[in-house]
């Protein structure tokens, strides 16, 4: 495939591309930044990764491009993940160069330029890669692990693509489409929208963090089409719109992932006419890959749709209300970095197991019914319990722990901790040593000392018996 930047630049140069704050720049003032940040980052003389640590900026936005017009593969960092974690994914992706936004530029297990001392660089003569190959590493994504180890997700050029495609099939397109992107740009959710800006020469409105008013204020006044949202930022935009404001004219949709939306939920968005589109995707399928419609919202409650064009979907047993969701689609990464063993795992006969559970009903349209890996979903960002427990193990005041997740009305799920103890400790010094050790949304939102841990015959814990009636709270 012809260099996306460089073809909707010379397709569509006199659009705009990218909105943030008050600076815009079409796609043809978008190619010529993206081409001197890369030129700056070829001074560094980078090797075959460059991590990207970057919050919603313009220069962390041009940055991404900058490393992908370079021929060279982004890793994407969550911002959010403590210092050990961050280094870990650094390490195993053997990456030497950080490009870091200056408010996280930090001591890392690699060499960390900020923006501000990238900007200072001389640019060296480069030449932008002239065909995206298809298979191609196009990002690179650090999801969580059942075993406590994070997986790196390769992202091709064929899964942004092909996610493009089926997201546009579905939602359609228009030269005057314009998404505002709150969601941030380390995450699939984040990335995918800047991917179909190239491909769909469409206008992304680019905002630093998400915060309620702010957002509904643009919904309202400015030309926006389409925004990217999870329930808990859908309900707050619900419950901060004034009764006497509607969203632009222009406004089309707001595609929701990260869980169903709820009943109460539906018929206040039917009531402020605000079309929602729930969705289903992960970020080893470059997104979306099931969608359900605002016209079939109220009479499929709780499914997230039917499967977008390029993707089969089938349940395993067949006709189980409880089975494995296995998938086919051009949009499945294409393997874990240094742990593909664990990616082969996966499949069945060539279908891929998402690891979640669900059914179909008789119409095709996809019911999420739990998690086969225990997953915790908090405000759009996953978790698995294993991950936490091995930090808090190493704590000797714990003998053994087992996190689980707890329904929560802002986040929708939140971690809490069981414990058996080696000797007394307060929820204040494991939250402080969580802190230190776990990106905050990570760790526990309450600890439950327990006498003994409910269990299966072949000894397992039984997580989801755990509730806190099970256990004393510690203070």
């Amino acid at each position: 495939m012809e260099n996306w930047l460089s073809k909707r630049a010379r397709l569509t140069p006199n659009r705009c591309a990218l909105k943030s704050g008050a600076k815009q720049l079409t796609f043809f003032q978008l190619q010529a930044q993206v081409l001197q940040q890369a030129g700056r980052i070829a001074s560094l003389q980078p090797r075959k990764r460059v991590a990207i640590l970057t919050d919603n900026t313009m220069t962390g936005y041009l940055t991404i491009l900058a490393v992908q017009q370079l021929g060279l593969e982004p890793v994407l960092l969550n911002w959010r993940l403590a210092t050990n974690e961050l280094n870990q994914q650094l390490n195993d992706a053997a990456v030497d160069l950080c490009l870091a936004a200056d408010r996280l530029a930090q001591p890392l297990a690699a060499r960390v330029i900020s923006f501000s001392q990238l900007s200072q660089q001389t640019p060296v003569a480069s030449t932008p890669v002239a065909e995206f190959p298809p298979n191609g590493i196009a990002s690179i994504m650090y999801t969580s692990g059942t075993s406590g180890r994070a997986k790196g997700v390769l992202q091709t050029y064929r899964n942004h693509f092909f996610s493009a495609m089926g997201s546009v099939l579905n939602l359609g397109l228009t030269e005057t489409d314009s998404w505002l992107c709150c969601v941030p740009l380390f995450h699939i959710s984040g990335l995918s929208i800047m991917m179909r800006s190239l491909i769909y020469g469409m206008t992304v409105v680019l905002v630093d963090h998400f915060d309620a008013t702010t957002i509904n204020q643009l919904l309202c006044t400015q030309p926006i089409t389409t925004i990217s949202v999870v329930p808990y930022m859908l309900k707050k935009l619900l419950a901060q719109l004034p009764t006497d404001k509607h969203y632009n004219a222009a406004f089309r949709c707001m595609l929701l992932g990260g869980g169903a939306i709820d009943r109460e939920t539906l018929t206040h968005c039917q009531q402020r006419q605000i079309p929602v589109i729930q969705s289903y995707g992960m970020t080893e399928t470059a997104s979306q890959i099931v969608a359900l419609n605002f016209a079939s919202a109220e009479q499929k409650i709780g499914s997230a749709g039917q499967p977008l064009f390029p993707v089969q979907i089938k349940i395993t047993p067949e006709n189980a209300t409880n089975g494995h969701i296995l998938i086919k689609t051009p949009t499945l990464a294409a393997g874990y970095l240094n742990q593909m063993a664990a990616f082969k795992q996966h499949f069945q006969h060539g279908w891929f197991d998402t690891g979640d559970i669900g059914y179909l009903d008789a119409e095709g349209f996809l019911f999420v019914t739990g998690r086969s890996g225990d997953m915790i979903n908090s405000g759009g960002e996953n978790m698995f319990p294993a991950e936490i427990e091995t930090v808090y193990q190493q704590h000797p005041a714990v003998q053994q722990i087992v996190v689980a997740g707890q329904s929560d009305p802002t986040w929708g799920s939140v971690p809490v901790a069981y414990l058996q103890l080696n000797q007394p400790i307060s929820a204040a010094e494991l939250q402080q040593y969580g802190r230190q050790h776990l990106a905050h949304y990570k760790v526990p939102h309450a600890f439950y000392q327990v006498e003994s841990f409910p269990r299966t015959g072949n000894g397992k814990v039984k997580r989801r018996a755990l509730t806190p009636a099970s256990g004393r709270p510690l203070q």
